[in-house]
């Protein structure tokens, strides 16, 4: 009996010895953080309309046929790059007839003022009166002046034939072709519409009991769908003070930094604008929360219980925030939040610190 007593003792002991190890294995390494006091700011998300800073339709600076259209809808052009060309055949031979009286007006300028020097070289040697120089001087002028004349007229007919294309005022991408070849064009018809897009600006409605909270200088965050889910940066260039008197709101003007090929005009995109007046938080990481079906949210907090750290779940409630979440109730300044490891815990479980501050 005394023996069978003591294998059973003995057995208790083992078990006890390996309880210990189980124990301790059973405890989720987890890395936790201390939650911050940071300075937010209130915010306001409004929605708008992205458009182009330039954009313009584009119209031929004479009338005329059109003769080639170098670009589609689509197209990405340099500026400075020929879009369109109309027929330019009688204006190029108007040049060439304009060309032919420039050479005519210089060949009688040279012989005038040949002729005046000659009269100066005469007079002097006294075989030619000095009326006659006179005369000659005055001719030579005369050529001149026409030289002069002829020549602007060149000038003017090479820049009517210039006219005749369509450049590109701006690097840009081609919204819509308005015409084809064939086609008579006048002067102030439409017939490309380009758009820059390397500079994006976002309009949006600012309700009148926040315009004077928006400044110039308020943080401002786009949130674009053509973007993906990372923010732009932004920047208010423009505040209209002049109201919608239907919707009492103001006009905003964003410019979008660092948009360039990213965004689409006539698209539409959210600003969250940071108000005046910031103020002291609390703030965990994104990743420390839990998210319930119904929207509600939840972090686990490390607290000590009969000498083992265990996880202990709560409900939080948030404000704003990016990386950093605004924690308006559910936690103090001095909690330990789990930030990983937190998916596979339960509400009690023992855990133990593997990294964190």
């Amino acid at each position: 009996m005394s023996r069978r007593l003591s294998r059973i003792a003995a057995g208790a002991v083992v078990a006890a010895a390996l309880a210990v190890p189980a124990l301790a294995q059973d405890a989720v390494p987890v890395t936790v953080v201390t939650p911050k006091q940071v300075e937010v700011s209130e915010q306001v998300r409004l929605t708008g309309t992205l458009t182009a800073e330039r954009s313009a339709r584009l119209s031929p600076r004479v009338d005329g046929l059109v003769a080639r259209v170098q670009v589609d809808a689509g197209d990405r052009v340099k500026a400075g790059a020929p879009l369109l060309e109309l027929d330019a055949a009688v204006a190029r031979l108007a040049l060439q007839r304009a060309q032919a009286g420039t050479a005519e007006a210089e060949a009688r300028s040279a012989e005038a003022q040949r002729l005046a020097e000659e009269a100066r070289r005469l007079v002097a040697e006294r075989h030619l009166p000095r009326t006659e120089l006179e005369r000659r001087e005055a001719e030579a002028t005369l050529a001149a002046a026409a030289l002069a004349a002829s020549k602007a007229a060149e000038r003017e007919q090479a820049e009517l034939v210039r006219r005749h294309v369509v450049p590109a005022p701006f690097a840009g991408v081609v919204a819509r072709r308005l015409t084809d070849v064939g086609e008579w064009v006048a002067r102030g018809t439409p017939v490309l519409e380009l758009v820059a897009t390397d500079r994006i600006r976002l309009d949006v409605q600012a309700p009148q009991e926040r315009f004077n909270d928006i400044r110039e200088d308020s943080p401002v965050q786009v949130i674009a769908d053509a973007s993906g889910p990372e923010p732009l940066t932004g920047r208010i260039v423009a505040k209209v003070p002049v109201s919608d008197p239907t919707a009492r709101t103001f006009l905003v003007r964003i410019l979008i930094e660092g948009a360039a090929g990213r965004l689409l005009p006539g698209t539409s995109a959210a600003a969250v604008i940071g108000l005046a007046g910031a103020q002291q938080a609390l703030a965990v990481p994104r990743d420390a929360l839990l998210r319930y079906p119904d929207g509600t949210h939840s972090v686990f907090v490390l607290r000590v219980s009969e000498g083992r750290t265990i996880a202990e779940e709560r409900r939080v409630r948030l404000g704003r925030g990016g990386a950093q979440v605004e924690v308006l109730e559910g936690l103090a300044p001095g909690d330990r939040v789990v930030i990983r490891g937190n998916e596979r815990l339960r509400n009690g479980q023992p855990v133990r610190i593997a990294g964190g501050a």
